[in-house]
């Protein structure tokens, strides 16, 4: 088990998402992690040990998994505020000096860790990383209040997405996803309809759907094309927000995108605020029905590589106490 040092805490790790950034981490690449790193940062779990001002033992939290510069560990805070723009900043889970939440104990700074509130589910509180980056995705569109919206990808952050876009106001929340029960489960949380992307051209289906084009459009996906797609479907002064990481070089035609007067904004990750929004959502307990299934650490190497094809899940957790 690792050991608090000063403003540190140690959790016993309840549960632990998977996310399709450690599967990204795990191919060959530049950006590959290193041997011997412990992967894991949606994780929630119970404090065991407590070296930080405001935290005991039995305390339930999840962790904000940016590990700040040595200078702002010390002191708690970065200071240009940068988070996890900071380039000297680690991402827990994806580096040796950093364990993540693969594993039964983790150990994080007591800054970076925000209780869980009264009446939300331990394991739903797993939820909050992914469902951070949605409610920064959102908040980063600008006003949603009456718009029409299409989410593209029906993912976990896809669902996030939808999730808080409701929240905001949107009109009309369409989800574009190929894979019918993803596409189900989007309507079912929140989507004002789902598309598949493969039936019919999407802008039709869109206009049938809504009376017009989307006026706030999510990419979610990260796969070559879209980004462009989303620019040939997007309303007049419509915003596109880059949400999904395309890993490879991707072609654009900008003059589509001056015709239209578009707004395009990529976004990263999270600040601390969007994690408190992802735990008042969590609150009203229906986004745990984005949790498609919990498995051990026996099941985890096959259902890892499963996660790397095609397949019908949203989030699937990791129970460090099961074998």
């Amino acid at each position: 088990m690792p050991r608090a040092e000063l403003g540190e805490i140690v959790l016993r790790v309840a549960y632990c998402g998977i996310c399709g950034s450690d599967l990204h981490a795990t191919e060959p690449s530049p950006s590959q992690v290193m041997a011997g790193t412990v992967l894991g940062h949606e994780f929630a779990g119970e404090v065991i040990e407590s070296r930080a001002k405001g935290w005991a033992p039995g305390d339930r939290a999840i962790g904000i998994p940016v590990w700040p510069c040595d200078e702002c560990r010390v002191e708690g805070e970065c200071h240009e505020r940068l988070g996890i723009h900071c380039p000297n900043s680690r991402i827990l889970g994806m580096s040796p000096s950093v364990p993540g939440g693969y594993a039964e104990y983790v150990r994080i700074g007591g800054r970076q860790a925000l209780r869980i509130p009264d009446g939300v589910d331990i394991q739903a509180a797993a939820l909050a990383e992914p469902l951070a980056v949605g409610a920064h995705a959102v908040r980063m569109a600008g006003p949603l209040l009456g718009r029409r919206v299409l989410v593209v990808g029906a993912g976990p952050i896809g669902i996030a997405v939808v999730l808080f876009a409701r929240s905001a106001g949107a009109r009309d929340i369409v989800v574009s996803e190929i894979n019918p029960i993803r596409r189900e489960r989007a309507v079912s949380l929140g989507a004002t309809a789902g598309l598949d992307p493969s039936a019919d051209p999407i802008d039709t289906a869109f206009r049938n759907l809504a009376g017009g084009p989307p006026e706030v459009l999510f990419e979610c996906v990260g796969a070559p094309g879209l980004l462009q797609q989303c620019i040939e479907l997007a309303a007049v002064r419509a915003c596109v927000v880059i949400v999904g990481v395309c890993r490879s070089e991707d072609r654009l035609m900008p003059r589509r995108a001056v015709i239209k007067e578009l707004r395009l904004q990529f976004v990263l990750g999270y600040v601390p605020e969007d994690f408190a929004l992802a735990l008042d959502l969590l609150r009203t307990k229906g986004a745990a029905a984005m949790i498609s299934r919990v498995i051990g650490f026996t099941e985890l190497p096959d259902a890892f590589e499963a996660l790397r094809r095609p397949n019908p899940y949203n989030k699937v957790l990791l129970d460090p106490s099961r074998p």
